[in-house]
């Protein structure tokens, strides 16, 4: 199971929290199917919507690819920009709304970032804005959890404690405390404590649980043609990938 980093989105607006994102979840192993997906495709542009703290965008970059990294979470892009080969890859601060006018071959949501995005409007304009950046034959790619697996079951203190080991700010120990389940949505609360001081860091976070058969019917909606849903091979029988191709 992945750690508390990769289970928020509101959570990283904070410069604090941003800047634990990535020693709390060092193991970006999710990230290899994307890359793999990315090197089949062929691809020389890549459009990274929700990149938060820049993993795939750099990973991507750092092979030559062409790539514009978005997110609304401005501490998290500070984070990004300040990594080594960070001026190789455009870093776009906001939603799908603030994109520049793009022609990619790959559009892709890692990890939380389709379920972060909650309100069903801004949704459709997340996959508009996809479509309009993808060339003619160009590919969406981004994972959501399948609901009938209920992970939120596990968001609980005892099935989530952890601790880490962070350079200067000694033991921090991480967790998540589920608030709410009101279908589709699902509110957990993150919490954090610093060792070295005791500081306490919490946030809260709502995400979308969508059906299958609703993204797809979306992904048709906005144009797509659906060419394959597969299985996270990180979470096997947890996740829908779904891969759209922009006919």
């Amino acid at each position: 199971m992945r750690t508390f980093a990769a289970m928020a989105d509101e959570s990283y607006r904070d410069p604090q929290l941003a800047a634990l994102y990535d020693p709390l979840d060092p193991d970006r192993g999710d990230l290899d199917a994307y890359v793999r997906i990315a090197a089949d495709e062929s691809a020389r542009a890549v459009l990274d919507i929700g990149c938060g703290t820049g993993v795939l965008a750099l990973r991507l970059a750092g092979r030559g690819i062409d790539v514009t990294g978005l997110d609304p979470a401005k501490a998290s892009l500070d984070v990004a920009r300040a990594k080594p080969g960070a001026d190789k890859v455009r870093w776009i601060h906001g939603d799908a709304s603030a994109l520049p006018p793009l022609r990619v071959d790959l559009v892709t949501m890692t990890a939380n970032v389709a379920q972060a995005i909650v309100d069903p409007a801004t949704w459709r304009t997340t996959l508009r804005a996809a479509f309009a950046a993808l060339r003619p034959g160009g590919l969406l790619v981004f994972e959501t959890r399948d609901p009938a697996r209920r992970a939120w079951e596990e968001w609980n203190r005892a099935a989530s404690y952890g601790e880490t080991e962070v350079a200067g700010l000694g033991t921090v120990t991480s967790w998540y405390e589920l608030l709410d389940v009101s279908l589709p949505l699902v509110t957990f609360r993150g919490i954090c404590v610093i060792g070295v001081d005791g500081r306490v860091l919490t946030s809260e976070s709502t995400l979308r649980f969508r059906e299958r058969a609703e993204v797809e019917r979306e992904l048709a909606a906005h144009g797509f043609t659906l060419e394959d849903v597969r299985d996270a091979p990180d979470r096997p029988g947890k996740e829908f990938v779904f891969l759209a191709r922009h006919p």
